[in-house]
């Protein structure tokens, strides 16, 4: 029984949980492979009455999340002719503190994290009608420093798209060409900065999805190292290659949003390590004395287009000529990359997004328990989820199932020899460089594109970026050049907690 204590604690809620009918005692003893009499299966049921209490105390006490600051309002969602691109969500402004290092500045957020009070669909109309009761930490970071919040951008549908062509309220396009994709998943984000319509923006990245739209819509967008900022109040794909990270048109707005954002924030067990730095201290430091490696490996695809090859290339000459020591490496493990990425996204995904309700259990972080509950409903309306969604469903899946996870689990043991192959280079060089994205941006496919068509504009793009999702190695795309009327994007990465060093370089090119 509950103690008078413990009812002190939920005072005013003593309203009890329903207990199982026998029926779904029944369902579940059949569910786990186990035979059992009534009798036994009702001994079992008084049994439990203990535990039943427990949670009758956990839903009486008021749950633990942090305070909501700063005025707000539902905002609206804009109409066809103030948003063409399909590029807004919802547009609500949010005037963070009256002073700070952000402050004048105007921001958009990617629509799977978390504002207080503003609508969130995360691309998808099965989460349609949610709106959260937290701000995600970077939500609260960027109003704490002063910046100004414009809205939601859209994002593909449970961000599982490189494409730009899966959320459910039609495609994104290019903000160089309408009918082009914008890169996904943080599609709306790259092309409301690219446009000018916010002058920075916050982006998530699990296979690429800051830095692929980036790349296709000519701006700056960084994966930071895995934990250096915290994913609290973002909606999870897979714990382990979660990141969130700023789309901006300056390298030094880059740098200056980083500064906000990064740091423990004590509610996120990704941040096992996280190590800050002032990374605006980059701008200005040139490339003298730094060696830069060209991964071999990220050139030459099937897929690549040969100027954007061309024009990556020649960024490499140009931080040469500044003074960089500029050459040729070999990564093989790099090609394996992809592979070893995949079973980690699609397993991982499978769990902890659809089966888990998007949260999953077995770690401490903050829980945002309206997401899950919202989420849940996406059952409801399965055959309303993308197709991009359902293959990488059907995959992890029949892994799951036939496979018991196993392949998950290599693929995990995996990535930490890809992390030390890319550690051991990095150990010769400062960064690496290679193309973002093999090609510039493709045009949207067709609504009625054949279903191999419409999953290789979803997925084709991947095969650099996804590796350091897998890695947790810090990447940033930075466009290098246009062509056809599309713009090209070059990658650098760097050692874990060094984003400083790819702020260099970045800036170092972009200044000259």
């Amino acid at each position: 029984m509950l103690s008078e204590t413990q009812f002190t604690f939920a005072k005013g809620k003593t309203m009890p949980l329903t207990r199982p009918t026998f029926e779904q005692m029944q369902d579940i003893v059949t569910d786990l492979g186990m035979t059992m009499e009534p009798e036994r299966i009702r001994d079992f049921m008084s049994s439990m009455e203990g535990n039943f209490q427990a949670y009758d105390l956990i839903d009486m006490l008021p749950d633990e999340k942090p305070q909501v600051a700063f005025p707000r309002t539902p905002g609206h969602r804009p109409l066809p002719e103030e948003n063409p691109h399909n590029a807004w969500y919802v547009k609500s402004e949010i005037k963070g503190a009256d002073t700070g290092p952000l402050k004048g500045h105007t921001f958009a957020i990617k629509d799977n994290i978390c504002v207080a009070g503003v609508p969130m669909m995360n691309g998808s109309v099965t989460l349609e009608g949610y709106s959260p009761d937290v701000d995600a930490t970077v939500v609260t970071r960027i109003l704490e420093a002063g910046g100004t919040i414009l809205g939601k951008a859209h994002c593909e549908q449970f961000c599982l798209s490189g494409g730009s062509h899966t959320n459910s309220t039609g495609p994104v396009h290019n903000p160089q060409k309408m009918g082009y994709s914008a890169g996904g998943s943080s599609s709306g984000c790259a092309v409301v900065v690219a446009l000018g319509e916010a002058d920075m923006a916050i982006g998530g990245d699990q296979g690429g999805s800051v830095r692929l739209p980036a790349s296709y819509c000519g701006i700056f967008g960084m994966k930071p190292t895995h934990g250096l900022v915290p994913y609290t109040g973002a909606m999870p794909i897979e714990s382990t290659i979660d990141h969130l990270g700023p789309m901006t048109r300056t390298v030094a707005d880059n740098a200056l949003l980083l500064e906000v954002i990064a740091g423990a924030d004590g509610l996120d067990p990704r941040q096992y390590a996280p190590k800050p730095a002032k990374y605006t201290d980059a701008l200005g430091m040139g490339v003298k004395g730094l060696k830069i490696g060209v991964v071999k490996e990220g050139f030459g695809f099937a897929n690549s287009d040969a100027d954007v090859d061309a024009a990556v290339r020649a960024l490499g000459d140009k931080l040469k000529s500044l003074g960089a020591e500029v050459e040729d490496i070999s990564i093989p493990m790099h090609l394996v990359g992809p592979a070893i990425w995949t079973p980690i996204a699609l397993e991982g995904l499978q769990w902890q997004m659809m089966h888990g309700n998007g949260m999953g259990m077995n770690w401490e972080g903050l829980y945002t328990t309206s997401l899950l509950d919202a989420h849940a409903a996406w059952r409801e309306k399965a055959d309303e989820l993308s197709d991009s969604l359902k293959v990488s469903m059907f995959v992890g899946e029949y892994f799951i199932r036939h496979h018991r996870g196993r392949y998950y689990a290599k693929a995990q043991n995996l990535s930490r020899r890809l992390r030390a192959a890319y550690d051991a280079a990095l150990a010769q060089c400062d960064l690496l460089l290679m193309p973002t994205t093999p090609m510039k941006a493709p045009k949207l496919p067709d609504a009625d594109a054949p279903l191999d068509e419409y999953l290789a504009r979803a997925f084709e793009n991947v095969g650099n970026t996804a590796p350091f999702d897998a890695s947790g190695h810090p990447a940033m795309a930075l466009p290098c050049g246009m062509s056809d009327g599309l713009p090209i994007s070059a990658m650098l990465i760097g050692r874990h907690f060094d984003e400083l060093t790819i702020y260099r370089a970045a800036d170092a090119y972009g200044a000259k």
